[in-house]
């Protein structure tokens, strides 16, 4: 059995998930605001400090893996909120706990992205690139120029830009390397406590139930919570970078033929002195 660290872990998609690896008889550190292992608050940098040394300290430098579910909604006037927990709150501590997932030889890394990232019209690039670049007031003032969509836009760009920092970093020496396999899953509209709070504003409610999920309804936190363990298993051995979408068929909807798209003409210089770069992990 291993050692499993577990962000968002009170509720939602991060409880359940903490449920499902107890379950299975794993130990599991949960980090969350309240009712958790490890108490501490992502949106602010103390808080990811005190969350990466704590956890390493109860770990005892050695993890077999972690989750990455903390995240925050597009809510009005928290645009800092949302980039600090869901962009920073992953990037800081993967970064903290690298050495402890290397050291248990076989890590899995499994990060919270969104099918926001395919599916939200018009997302500034500016935001996406300067997060990426740790900059998150520029990123802020790039989405306000938005209007009231600025919260949508921060959400829907820190999910980009998250899923953009794995894939980058997966197939790198340190990480896959290091045997170490950082792969995402993106949720499309689960029954959450925070969706539920949703629906129960009528506004918000017509928004949500208007948006097409083709196999209808809603997913089941516990559903996603399967999908993550098969993600943290043996069976993902031979994944890396991978983003896996469980959203009803919400992004197959809108996006059927943008992916997969073969390699343009522009890029084919740089693929190929990445070949050459390449180095096979022992």
């Amino acid at each position: 059995m291993g050692t499993y660290v577990v962000t968002g872990s009170a509720s939602g998609m991060g409880a359940a998930v903490v449920s499902r690896l107890r379950e299975a008889g794993h130990e599991v550190i949960g980090v969350d605001l309240r009712e958790a292992e490890v108490v501490a608050d992502l949106s602010t940098a103390e808080g990811r400090a005190s969350a990466g040394r704590t956890v390493l300290e109860r770990a005892g430098g050695r993890l077999d893996g972690a989750v990455l579910a903390a995240g925050v909604g597009p809510m009005p006037g928290r645009e800092e909120l949302i980039a600090a927990v869901n962009y920073s709150g992953v990037v800081e501590l993967l970064e903290a706990w690298r050495p402890a997932l290397a050291a248990a030889g076989n890590a899995r890394v499994v990060v919270f992205s969104s099918n926001s990232t395919t599916t939200v019209p018009a997302v500034p690039g500016g935001v996406v690139r300067a997060l990426l670049k740790g900059d998150r007031a520029r990123a802020i003032r790039a989405a306000r120029r938005m209007g009231k969509n600025a919260p949508a836009m921060v959400y829907a760009g820190s999910k980009i830009a998250v899923t953009r920092w794995m894939r980058r970093n997966a197939v790198t020496a340190e990480w896959a390397g290091a045997g170490i396999r950082l792969n995402a899953i993106a949720p499309g509209a689960i029954l959450t406590p925070l969706l539920q709070k949703q629906l129960s504003e009528p506004e918000e409610a017509k928004a949500i139930e208007s948006f097409p999920v083709p196999v209808g309804g809603f997913g089941d936190p516990a559903q996603i919570a399967d999908w993550v363990l098969m993600m943290l298993g043996p069976s993902a051995g031979f994944l890396c970078g991978a983003v896996i979408f469980v959203d009803g068929g919400t992004d197959a909807y809108f996006r059927a033929d943008d992916w997969p798209v073969p390699l343009g003409l522009t890029r084919v210089r740089a693929y190929m002195r990445r070949m050459k770069e390449f180095r096979r992990p022992a």
